[in-house]
């Protein structure tokens, strides 16, 4: 049986190092805000050349939170995609603003050439979604927000790992927001979420924020860690044993990622001559394949055919959230967003974990061209 993702094989790879991290954590004496915090923060930093990071419960929660502090309230207008995780579209909505949408390329990326005509007024802020592991074109992205004065918080739940003209992505918004789903290149084995930035009073708001409003670092404030509120605050802690188990996996991010740049090449050497239309790598980009996602027409059939191979794949995403019932609303006139649409009827994602064996991978790929031959 082959699925889509599976962390089985890598555990383990670490069950006993990280059965010692989790011992070590709970005989601490700290569930939350302990050691293992700092230093999974100061490594992430360090990794991702962030100057400030501060982890949250989730992804979500991150781009919530990063909402919050740059003011963003009832009645404002965020532009981003609809052919993205629902969190980023949730996280919008939960901070009282509009969600403007942008469609996107054939890349999957936000269409930048179609930014500028989404602004109004009353926008603040855009998110720029680096999705399936690689970069939107960021860097026009930073000057359209310069010209029109629009703060940016990049969505790098996605794209732990990738670069944009040799710089990671999340280094170049106001804020960045990076998740540790477990399906994740860097994935925890629960929820967990980071939050990046290069403004420390930005980062002072965000960690007094994802923990009720508590002033965590000013030690003159007179409330300094005592049980108050010093600003509007959340409960999004992240805990002691997934800071200790992701501070153990972070070295392995980048071998991880270039093992799925091997499989990814495999599959467009194998494939190419198919009519599945195969992901595209832009120039200036550094893929990071969290996921290698293709198109096909017939898609239900083809995932009708490989169950009874016993193979399960996935689909990111099978419905634009701007055609949900939960955010339709915010689509009041009807727009369009026709590339959206029509990827959202044929796209899936074939498997790319790192611990995939090449024999797994070619048996996979000789059952799925003996498929997309007979249809």
């Amino acid at each position: 049986m082959i699925k889509s993702w599976s962390y089985q094989k890598e555990y383990v790879f670490l069950r006993k190092r990280i059965l010692k991290e989790i011992d070590a954590s709970l005989n601490s004496g700290n569930i939350f805000f302990g050691k293992q915090i700092k230093k999974f923060e100061n490594n992430f930093s360090k990794y991702n050349k962030i100057k400030y990071s501060a982890a949250v419960g989730s992804g979500t929660d991150a781009l919530y939170i990063t909402l919050l502090a740059l003011g963003v309230k009832k009645g404002d207008e965020v532009i981003t995609v609809s052919n993205t995780a629902i969190a980023t579209v949730s996280a919008i909505v939960s901070a009282g603003a509009i969600p403007k949408f942008v469609d996107v390329g054939d890349d999957y990326l936000i269409n930048v050439n179609q930014i500028e005509r989404k602004i109004t007024k009353k926008t603040k802020v855009i998110i720029p979604v680096h999705l399936y592991g690689q970069s939107c074109q960021i860097d026009k992205i930073c000057k359209i927000a310069k010209k029109f004065k629009l703060k940016i918080i990049e969505d790098c739940a996605q794209a732990q790992g990738a670069k944009y003209k040799n710089k990671f992505v999340g280094t170049f918004g106001d804020l960045s927001c990076f998740s540790f789903y477990p399906t994740k290149i860097l994935g925890a084995y629960g929820d967990g979420g980071m939050i990046g930035t290069k403004d420390k009073s930005l980062y002072e708001k965000i960690r007094q924020i994802r923990f009720y409003g508590i002033d965590q670092i000013n030690k003159k404030n007179k409330f300094y860690k005592k049980y108050y509120a010093n600003i509007h605050g959340v409960n999004s802690r992240i805990d002691e044993i997934q800071c200790a188990i992701l501070n153990l996996k972070l070295p392995y991010v980048a071998s991880n990622i270039k093992k799925r740049q091997r499989i990814a090449k495999i599959y467009n050497k194998e494939l190419k001559e198919t009519n599945l239309i195969l992901p595209k790598e832009n120039k200036h980009n550094k893929h990071s394949y969290h996921l290698f996602v293709v198109y096909h027409k017939n898609r239900k059939l083809i995932f009708k055919h490989l169950k009874k191979h016993k193979i399960f794949l996935s689909i990111q995403y099978p419905y634009p959230v701007h055609k949900m019932n939960g955010y339709k609303k915010y689509n009041k006139n009807l727009i369009s967003l026709p590339m959206s649409e029509k990827l959202s009827t044929g796209i899936f994602s074939l498997p790319i974990y790192p611990t995939l064996k090449d024999s797994e991978i070619l048996g996979f790929i000789k059952i799925l061209k003996k498929i997309i031959k007979s249809i």
